[in-house]
């Protein structure tokens, strides 16, 4: 890189360390206390799970009090079933005090074994059982009744001599005040994070509700069963669940609960890992102060960190980003420093992110289904990122450049004799007869010396289409020639092959357009040129259209379509990679014949012709002025048509062309026409891998709504990166729309919406390009009849049924799993906008089939019937 490119990555550099450092900044909070009040204890290990009956061993049990002595006064435990009934025992060798808990759910059976089991191990264990817990949530979790559970109470306290209650939140105690006058104290859970508090309100509502809990029982010791904050999981409402948050909470609380004399557990001691399958996961697993290998969370007495390695994921965001840059700047000479600096921020900002986003999910307890689930997610996050930098460096080149690299002044022409001969070649399959003599007499106005045109009809059965088209070619005389041949193989590329067998043998430059397209006059004598270089073997000229007045469906397409011609084919005609289309396209013709004519097995033939030029070191020359201009497609299902054959046919291309396009086999590709051809192609790619992303999505979104209790939604860190780059386009399309393009807001606006309308068309095209079979080529159609409103929607139906299924997705996970957690709601943001583009089809099919304007044809000069020139 230039030390000019160095000053711009050192800036970025500097900046995106300084956003590491501010958001790390250290934090002073109260210290942690000598020793908490108690903890939950619930000592399963990292490959324990009570759900599968794998349970720690008493000596393991033994540890953890081990560590926890000297640091609490009590734990609380939840069960008294199995290996649980000896931890009152062995807690009193480490001075640790129990309240001992009973499980209690829906099975009366098992109920009732469990209180036998509790009134045992308390009363054995009497010196060091503070107080006892009969059920834990029962009524919140509807597992038993009011009254079921008030006997439960009545028949422990009739048998052991310490304190009972039974654990549930502050709402459930108001709402029940019979069950308070069964109980010897009150034990309330304070979780502030499911309710959605913030964090930094969550002391003080705590202190809130024990107030009103008091006022409500002013008579009733109340302590607090369960207080704490996860350190990891989903956002609910405005509570955030990080390292720091829960350190933060529970520092700011324990001070508090000092000063407020407050008797209280802490939830809980050890992270518990298996609850990652339980209705609490995502979350559950990470309420602990000790992660799973018992090793503490965060700083007891030293300042809180958000990230306290952030300068590790800082020193791998500026090597991620750097490398990122290092491919952004190749080749980059042109560019202005606004550019590099837009792509340095952005390069910066990717890696910092996609750096966070491995390392928050290397912070959790994975599984293996886990792992391969966030294995899969981060190929996705790479695919999304790559198409991110591919769409950012074409707009930072089509947008911020000093001038372009690649001269296009015409070479000077000082006599006739130095323009090559042409030879026009008019391919046509069922053409209206009028239009193309139309089409006709412009090529007759050329104002060219030495010139000739060819018109290929094949296959078309009706003589009244094509005999009127004959005898017009004789009318203008010698320099035009016709063909009817039926049948004849090969589609479009078979009758230029054709054509090419009949061309005169002094043509050296062969000119391709459309039956439909008006010719400029001077379109040869300013392009023809450019020949006289012997290196150039290509020379196009864009599409252009002059239906655009007819509808306003043929605005809308008009405009999608300049984006390719003005933004697109500029940038790639710098590194000489530009994509041939088959009109106003013109070909050396020994380059032509040297690379075995047009490729009949590929329904674009024009631009694999162009490739094969490339790989033999030829160079093109795009020059973005319109020479001729045809017609559009007249319906929409002809507009789909037309970018399903464009799409598929890029696939067939890539697939033919692969070992060239990877420097796999050798040519004489330069590395900047391989990077164009890829990432040119590769959003198309990315809409078929969107159309099975939204296959999945709609699948786990009637996981979510039928099965919650087994699906959540994705992470909001990956659901993020597809919202991202669909803003991203959408700004980059207005901006280049708006600089390069020269059109209105409101036209970039309807060419956005006309792309979008074929996106689901382009995602089939690559689908069956990259898997399907051979398709036959098939024609845009030409002043075809409009469709009717209700035929125009007809071609939607596909789209409009992925449209309403993504919404009835979204309102089913509104109505059944609710808004608490943000990554639901970010969640169903990603549903819509995949839904944006099924319904702008549907938008863009009914405005198609609105009734059209009346508009003149523009008719070429009277042709004027000139001899043929001799040649000395």
């Amino acid at each position: 890189m230039k030390p000019s490119h160095w000053l711009v990555v050192g800036a970025v550099s500097l900046i995106t360390v300084s956003l590491w450092a501010w958001f790390n900044r250290p934090l002073e909070e109260p210290l942690w206390p000598d020793r908490v009040m108690g903890f939950a204890f619930a000592p399963y290990r990292a490959d324990q799970d009570p759900q599968k009956g794998i349970h720690p061993t008493a000596a393991q049990i033994d540890e953890d009090l081990a560590l926890l002595s000297g640091k609490t006064y009590a734990v609380r435990t939840y069960t008294v079933e199995g290996v649980m009934a000896e931890i009152p025992r062995l807690a009193h060798k480490h001075d640790i005090n129990v309240m001992v808990g009973g499980w209690i759910d829906s099975d009366e059976a098992r109920n009732n074994a469990e209180i036998e089991r509790l009134i045992k191990t308390v009363n054995a264990n009497a010196q060091n059982v503070v107080r006892v817990i009969v059920g834990n949530e029962s009524l919140l979790h509807d597992r038993v009744s009011v009254e079921k559970l008030i006997k439960y109470l009545d028949r422990v306290r009739s048998a052991v001599n310490a304190p009972v209650s039974t654990a549930e939140p502050w709402h459930i105690w108001l709402k029940y005040p019979e069950l308070v006058k069964h109980t010897d104290f009150i034990a309330v859970h304070m979780l502030p994070y499911w309710e959605g508090i913030a964090q930094e309100k969550a002391v003080d509502y705590i202190v809130f509700r024990m107030n009103e809990l008091r006022d409500a029982y002013p008579k009733k010791p109340i302590i607090i069963g369960e207080v704490g904050w996860p350190s990891d999981g989903r956002t609910r409402i405005d509570a955030k669940a990080t390292q720091a948050e829960q350190a933060t909470f529970l520092r700011r609380f324990l001070a508090r609960a000092n000063r407020e004399k407050y008797v209280y557990y802490v939830i809980e001691a050890f992270d518990q890992p298996w609850k990652s399958n339980s209705l609490e996961r995502g979350v559950g697993s990470y309420w602990g102060v000790y992660n799973a290998d018992r090793q503490a969370k965060f700083p007891f007495h030293a300042p809180i960190v958000n990230i306290p390695q952030w300068y590790v994921l800082a020193g791998a965001s500026m090597f991620v980003g750097l490398l990122a840059i290092t491919l952004l700047f190749l080749d980059s000479h042109g560019m202005r420093k606004r550019g590099r600096f837009f792509l340095a921020i952005l390069s910066y900002g990717i890696a910092s992110l996609a750096v966070y986003v491995v390392y928050d999910y290397s912070q959790q307890y994975l599984t293996g289904g886990a792992m391969i689930f966030g294995l899969l997610l981060g190929i996705g996050m790479i695919g999304v990122i790559v198409v991110l930098f591919a769409e950012a460096h074409e707009w930072a080149e089509a947008a911020w450049v000093q001038a372009r690299r690649r001269a296009l002044t015409r070479p000077d022409i000082t006599d006739d004799s130095q323009l090559p001969w042409v030879s026009i070649h008019v391919p046509a399959y069922n053409e209206p007869p009028d239009m193309m003599i139309r089409t006709l007499d412009s090529l007759a106005n050329l104002k060219y010396p030495h010139f000739e045109v060819l018109v290929i009809d094949n296959n078309t059965k009706d003589p009244a289409i094509w005999e009127p088209v004959r005898e017009h070619c004789a009318k203008l005389g010698e320099r035009f020639r016709f063909f009817h041949e039926n049948p004849l193989a090969g589609f479009k590329a078979g009758a230029l092959n054709y054509a090419l067998r009949h061309t005169d043998p002094k043509a050296e430059v062969i000119a391709v357009i459309d039956s439909d397209y008006l010719v400029d006059p001077d379109w040869l004598y300013e392009l023809a040129p450019h020949f006289q270089k012997p290196e150039i073997a290509i020379v196009q000229a864009p599409q252009d259209y002059y239906d655009q007045g007819e509808s306003t469906f043929k605005s809308m397409c008009y405009a999608e379509y300049r984006g390719f011609f003005f933004i697109g084919m500029v940038t790639r005609n710098e590194r000489n990679a530009i994509i041939q289309h088959g009109t106003m396209t013109m070909v050396r013709r020994s380059v032509l014949q040297d690379v075995n004519g047009w490729a009949e097995w590929c329904i674009t033939e024009d631009a694999e012709l162009g490739l094969r030029i490339f790989e033999k070191g030829f160079q093109a020359l795009y020059v973005p002025r319109s020479f001729g201009r045809g017609v559009m497609p007249d319906t929409f299902i002809d507009y789909k048509k037309q970018r399903f054959r464009w799409a598929y046919g890029a696939i067939r291309i890539m697939r033919a062309h692969m070992k060239e396009l990877f420097g796999w086999s050798p040519t004489c590709l330069t590395w900047g026409q391989r990077y164009h051809f890829l990432a040119g192609w590769m959003p198309w790619v990315a809409d078929g891998l969107n159309l099975l992303f939204n296959f999945i999505a709609l699948g786990w979104s009637a996981a979510m709504v039928f099965a919650p209790e087994f699906a959540d939604a994705p992470s909001v860190v990956f659901s993020v990166l597809p919202l991202m780059l669909f803003a991203f386009k959408i700004l980059k399309h207005l901006h280049l729309y708006y600089t390069n393009v020269g059109i209105r807001p409101i036209q970039s606006l309807a060419a956005a919406v006309a792309g979008l309308s074929l996106t689901h068309t382009i995602s089939i095209a690559v689908m069956q390009g990259f898997f399907g079979g051979e398709k036959p080529f098939f024609r845009t159609p030409k002043q075809a009849d409009g469709h009717r409103i209700w035929r125009a929607l007809a071609a939607a139906r596909t789209e409009t049924i992925l449209m309403i299924a993504f919404w009835l997705a979204a309102w089913g996970i509104r109505e059944r799993v609710g808004f608490d957690f943000f990554d639901t709601r970010v969640w169903v943001g990603v549903l819509f906008v995949q839904s944006m583009p099924y319904a702008i089809t549907l938008i863009m099919a009914a405005i198609s089939g609105l009734p059209a304007r009346r508009i003149v044809i523009p008719e070429p000069a009277p042709a004027v019937v000139t001899p043929q020139a001799t040649q000395p």
